[in-house]
């Protein structure tokens, strides 16, 4: 057992040294729409993932619970999101956002 974690970090070291930490569009966009639009908007907004039934109402459940944070920390969130974006080299957020 000892063995098992060194050898699987090497492993994601040696296979995976090309990845970066450029976040995919669509990850940004579900994120940001996961915080500021209705829960039937966005269960629309999820179809294009073609999820299972039991996943997409996993996250309407996760969705429910965080429709409850006040908007002003959900744009605190998203300013705190901002930041990670930029730090990983995204310069123009209005591409990404549209």
């Amino acid at each position: 057992m000892r063995l098992s974690l060194p050898v699987l970090l090497v492993t994601l070291a040696l296979c995976y040294y090309e990845a970066d930490a450029v976040i995919c569009p669509a990850a940004l966009t579900d994120a940001t729409q996961f915080l500021f639009i209705s829960e039937a908007l966005y269960k629309l907004q999820l179809q294009r993932f073609n999820a299972p039934p039991e996943a997409v109402e996993a996250k309407l459940q996760v969705k429910r619970c965080t429709d409850k944070i006040s908007l002003g920390n959900r744009v605190l969130l998203t300013k705190a999101w901002v930041k990670v974006i930029l730090k990983c080299g995204y310069i123009d957020l209005s591409k990404i956002l549209s």
